[in-house]
C-alpha cells in the first residue's frame, strides 16, 4: 500500500497557510508519497467519512501564491474517547503534519501518543502558525500569521 502524509490546518486563518501546504506537498510527493489534505481539521478526522481532497503537483503549484487556504479549517479540539485508528491505518499514513496555533500542536501529540500506544506509530511536524503568537518559542521567532495582523495599515 502507498504510504502517505496527512496534512490540517487548525484554529482561525492566517496568511501563508497555502504556502506551507504547497511546500510540504511538493516535497512528498517528489519522494513518492500521497498526500491528503483533511478539510475541517479535526472536526472531520476521527468521522466515518472524513472529507479530504489529493494533493498533487499541480494543485501544490496552484496554491503558492494564493491567500486563504485550500483547506477548510476548524477550532474543533477533539476529546481522547473520540480518537480512532481508522483513518491513519486505512490510509497508511506515515505523517501527520498539522498547521496551527498552541491547541492543533498539543492535539497532534495526543494522537500521535494514542497511534502509537495502539502499535501504528507515526511521526509528527508541527508549522506553527497564529496571529496571537501565543506558542512557546524561542525569543525573536514569530510564528507565520503574526506579522501581518499586528501592522497598523
Amino acid at each position: 500500500m502507498e504510504k502517505s502524509i496527512l496534512i490540517l490546518a487548525g484554529g482561525g486563518p492566517a496568511p501563508g497557510i497555502n504556502t506551507v501546504i504547497s511546500s510540504v506537498s511538493k516535497i512528498f510527493l517528489k519522494n513518492g508519497f500521497r498526500v491528503i489534505g483533511l478539510h475541517d481539521g479535526y472536526k472531520n478526522l476521527f468521522t466515518d467519512n472524513p472529507s479530504t481532497i489529493d494533493i498533487n503537483f499541480e494543485l501544490a503549484d496552484g496554491i503558492l501564491g494564493r491567500g486563504g487556504s485550500v483547506l477548510r479549517m476548524s477550532r474543533y479540539k477533539p476529546a481522547e474517547p473520540e480518537f480512532k485508528t481508522d483513518f491513519f491505518v486505512k490510509n497508511n499514513v506515515q505523517l501527520l503534519v498539522t498547521i496551527g496555533g498552541d491547541d492543533t500542536a498539543s492535539t497532534a501529540n495526543r494522537i500521535a501518543n494514542f497511534l502509537k500506544d495502539r502499535k501504528f506509530p507515526i511521526q509528527n511536524i508541527h508549522v506553527p502558525k497564529t496571529i496571537d503568537n501565543d506558542l512557546p518559542l524561542p525569543i525573536g521567532m514569530p510564528t507565520f500569521g503574526y506579522q501581518t495582523p499586528r501592522k497598523k495599515v
